[in-house]
């Protein structure tokens, strides 16, 4: 496959995936759920301390809300699950949304606004630094989501997606991925779309570590984060 990967990526833009050429390499698939499955139980081991001070926080701020925030996104082959995060927008942000959709700043059908109202104060602690994403590990456990990967979109995003777009579905959605490591929100849908397939034509579990690394690099400095 990887010899096939380098001409498939130069023709990326009228080249369509198939299923049997993403799963083509077992080996690869069986160690990359291995590792994801161990590095998720001892991330979850590891991070409970702060598991415990993020939940206490966003309890002091909105004792009436939910600690954890769930949505349902989309995962690989177009199926669905339930995405976790620590909450970190006021519990009615799915409704306010729609007064906000003029405001996107990011183009493509992804949502993204800078100063969006919604978000509480811890909430932008947490987000800056991505601790809202490691409730995630959960799904990795259950097998939903991966270490690294495409980001699970949003069934709405998904509705407007083209075939080429559609290609970031053939994968298990991850944690973190080329996105979140090369400008995150700074990026524009359609290099999110590239920089994705760019990693599927080319995932290895050396590519997988290397990204793993530079997203806890990522995370401190918390750059393009919002």
């Amino acid at each position: 496959m990887k010899a096939v990967a380098v001409e498939q990526k130069e023709k990326a833009s009228d080249y369509l995936l198939t299923p049997d050429q993403v799963n083509a390499d077992i080996n690869y698939l069986r160690m990359k759920r291995l590792t994801d499955f161990i590095g998720a139980l001892i991330g979850l081991i590891l991070l409970s301390p702060v598991f415990l001070i993020v939940a206490i926080l966003i309890k002091i701020e909105d004792p009436k809300g939910s600690i954890f925030f769930k949505q349902v996104r989309v995962g690989k082959d177009e199926n669905f699950f339930h995405m976790y995060k620590f909450r970190s927008m006021v519990t009615d942000a799915e409704q306010r949304i729609k007064d906000l959709l003029t405001l996107n700043e990011v183009s493509g059908p992804m949502f993204k606004m800078k100063d969006d109202p919604r978000i509480t104060r811890i909430g932008k602690f947490i987000r800056r630094t991505s601790i809202d994403e490691l409730p995630q590990l959960i799904n990795v456990l259950k097998g939903e989501m991966s270490l690294v990967g495409p980001r699970p979109p949003l069934h709405r995003e998904v509705e407007e997606y083209t075939n080429f777009d559609k290609q970031r579905l053939l994968v298990t959605p991850g944690c973190s991925g080329l996105w979140q490591v090369s400008g995150r929100n700074n990026l524009g849908f359609k290099e999110m779309v590239d920089l994705d397939l760019k990693y599927i034509l080319t995932r290895s579990i050396k590519l997988d570590i290397e990204i793993i690394l530079k997203t806890i690099k990522v995370m401190f400095s918390s750059n393009g984060a919002y």
